[in-house]
């Protein structure tokens, strides 16, 4: 991987491990609608005006279904159902809890019709579920039921999202599909933002938070993202998967002295190494497209486009934007 590259890797393992801590930040004063309106909106306002300048919305014509489903299960019920769970529990955990992604997807992947699981895959599904039972036990017990519901439930969607992108998005530019889905998700929770305005200005600790959520960890993460699949190919691109719950633990840590356990140190052993198990050697998410190949052909324009003209497969591009 080139030097380019490497930044680029390293820069979303931040970028992306860090909206957790944020997230935390802002609910303690403002509401989850109003933290994922204030992301969409700022997110859709930097990225839209591009597809629009470049005539790239009738690559969605007959698709508007599809793409609003891929809105739902990737933006629409997480980032409520986040920033709602991140009210309970730390932001350490939340990141740990979506470090499922990967093990889910191959779940879902086998029920869609995909029969390629080798023992080596179910011993890391295995191990994966079991970290997730590790970590559930105490928060069901300190927080109840619901927060834990909830970040399986996202989990969910950010796994399903991919097989509809796979399935029906996959010839649509990345940037067209984000930015519309952002639009989308902006329309969808301004009613609830308005409704649940704040009776006064937020802290500038929260107003922080919100800012970076929207600008760092939402428009200028996708930006930076596309860069990178151009870079490294987007099966090489969706290992940040694996750096972001390491960055949400040691932030949440670090910045808000949430407690280092024992079981949340063992927690993330067991999924990390069965998110690896399960992912590899074929299937839905390391299969479904091979790094870029090196070819002396000039970078596409348009982000997530590969130098043939044919987009990278969605499941790949969107396993790791969150």
């Amino acid at each position: 991987m080139t030097r380019r590259g490497w930044l680029l890797f390293v820069a979303m393992g931040l970028i992306w491990g860090t909206p957790y801590l944020m997230i935390k930040v802002a609910v303690d004063e403002v509401s989850p609608p109003m933290v994922v309106f204030v992301r969409c909106v700022f997110g859709a306002i930097v990225l839209l005006p591009v597809v629009v300048h470049r005539k790239q919305l009738a690559s969605l014509r007959g698709r508007w279904w599809w793409l609003i489903a891929f809105a739902v299960t990737e933006i629409v019920g997480p980032w409520l159902l986040l920033s709602d769970a991140e009210r309970t529990l730390s932001s350490g955990t939340t990141g740990l809890f979506i470090a499922t992604v990967p093990v889910i997807g191959v779940v879902l992947a086998w029920i869609a019709g995909d029969r390629g699981v080798t023992p080596a895959r179910w011993a890391g599904l295995l191990l994966g579920f079991g970290g997730v039972a590790l970590l559930a036990a105490p928060t069901v017990e300190s927080s109840g039921a619901w927060p834990a519901t909830e970040m399986l439930l996202v989990a969910i969607g950010y796994a399903a999202a991919p097989l509809i992108a796979d399935r029906a998005l996959r010839d649509v530019p990345g940037l067209v599909v984000t930015a519309t889905c952002l639009a989308f998700a902006s329309l969808v929770y301004a009613p609830a933002a308005a409704w649940t305005w704040p009776d006064s200005l937020p802290s500038g600790r929260a107003l922080l938070a919100l800012a970076g959520l929207a600008t760092v960890c939402t428009a200028l993460a996708f930006v930076l993202f596309f860069e990178l699949i151009k870079e490294v190919g987007a099966a090489r691109a969706t290992v940040i998967t694996y750096v972001n719950p390491a960055i949400a633990v040691a932030l949440g840590a670090a910045v808000l002295g949430e407690p280092l356990t024992l079981s949340v140190g063992a927690a993330f052993a067991l999924i990390l190494v069965g998110s690896v198990l399960a992912t590899r050697g074929g299937g839905a998410i390391s299969e479904s497209v091979s790094p870029a190949p090196v070819s002396p052909e000039p970078l596409p324009e348009t982000p997530g486009d590969s130098p043939s003209g044919t987009p990278d497969r969605p499941h790949d591009r969107y396993t790791a934007t969150r």
